[in-house]
């Protein structure tokens, strides 16, 4: 057993030793990578604290306030339309009961007078815009701002569309692809940057955490994720595990790595922590290591320098 450790050791030690290098100079493994936009405040569903969500209203505002990115979900109509809307069926957000694939167009239903905030709970949101959007309109009156799509469901020809879309416009550099699908989104427009998926995502943290990360060689250009300090504060999950205050506080420790956020910054990877609906959320996910934060609220508050000022300036103090 002795003569087992005596060279067990010194070659754990040694690997130890050479991850933990590689970890902080990834350079000489990878090439950094360049994105053509670099953001610090997104505005999730187009700002939906301050107008109705994913309407051309909100994207309107959040432009005019001086967001870096619109994040946005997209589905299609009966009469293959790619329109803007969180979720497919409708009784939430109009008080319908139908699903957006079984409509055309000219038959989706305004959104509701007032309509809550996902991710502030007990808020309500409204606006003059409750009309459903098209993904078209988007690219058309925004050309200079990045998109993050998100693809909620399998639909090859969503995706076939919103590739079509994305080169109609000659916005595959500032577009991004965010699905659970992203096989199939990287098939139909392999020119996009991509975000981590769920499982990815687990699995760089596995890499992270048994010493493999700096070896591998990674793909994606963003990483979006949950804030954790805002769950069951401004965001209450139906998930019942995820309402215990010691999974939360697990999921922190676990996930909040400065090391490992550090090494993705240092390959050119761009993270994004969601959502931050509060000044202090703004600056806790910068002190972890963010790059850029996503809210619902583009001014934040009744301040000259609202959310994206905040964003911007608790960037370049934690550096």
């Amino acid at each position: 057993m002795a003569s087992y450790l005596y060279y067990l050791l010194p070659a754990v030690g040694g690997y130890a030793l050479t991850s933990l290098y590689f970890l902080k100079n990834p350079h000489f493994l990878h090439k950094k990578k360049q994105t053509a936009f670099y953001c610090t405040h997104i505005s999730h569903r187009g700002g939906s604290g301050e107008r109705i969500e994913n309407t051309m209203g909100a994207f309107t505002h959040a432009a005019e306030v001086g967001t870096e990115m619109l994040e946005l979900d997209c589905h299609l109509t009966k009469d293959s339309h790619v329109v803007v809307s969180h979720d497919e069926n409708l009784l939430r957000q109009t008080g319908q009961d139908v699903n957006i694939s079984s409509l055309n167009l000219e038959e989706l239903p305004p959104y509701k007078e007032t309509l809550e905030v996902t991710f502030k709970a007990g808020h309500f949101s409204t606006g003059s815009d409750r009309n459903i959007a098209l993904l078209e309109d988007v690219f058309r009156k925004f050309p200079q701002i990045a998109v993050n799509i998100e693809v909620k469901e399998n639909n090859s020809m969503l995706i076939e569309k919103i590739s079509d879309l994305v080169k109609k416009y000659n916005r595959e550099a500032i577009s991004v692809w965010a699905s659970f699908c992203l096989l199939f989104c990287q098939w139909q427009n392999s020119s996009m940057p991509y975000m981590f998926t769920v499982k990815r995502a687990l699995k760089m943290l596995l890499l992270y955490y048994t010493g493999l990360l700096p070896f591998v060689p990674l793909g994606e250009s963003f990483l979006q994720f949950y804030l954790p300090q805002i769950i069951n504060r401004e965001y209450i999950p139906e998930t019942w595990i995820l309402r215990s205050r010691l999974v939360i506080f697990l999921i922190e420790r676990l996930t909040l790595r400065k090391g490992m956020f550090k090494h993705l910054r240092d390959r050119g990877i761009q993270i994004h922590l969601f959502v931050c609906n509060e000044e202090q959320d703004i600056e806790a996910a910068f002190a972890a290591g963010a790059t850029g934060v996503m809210t619902d609220y583009p001014t934040l508050d009744d301040t000259k320098e609202g959310a994206v000022g905040k964003a911007q300036r608790a960037a370049r103090s934690f550096g």
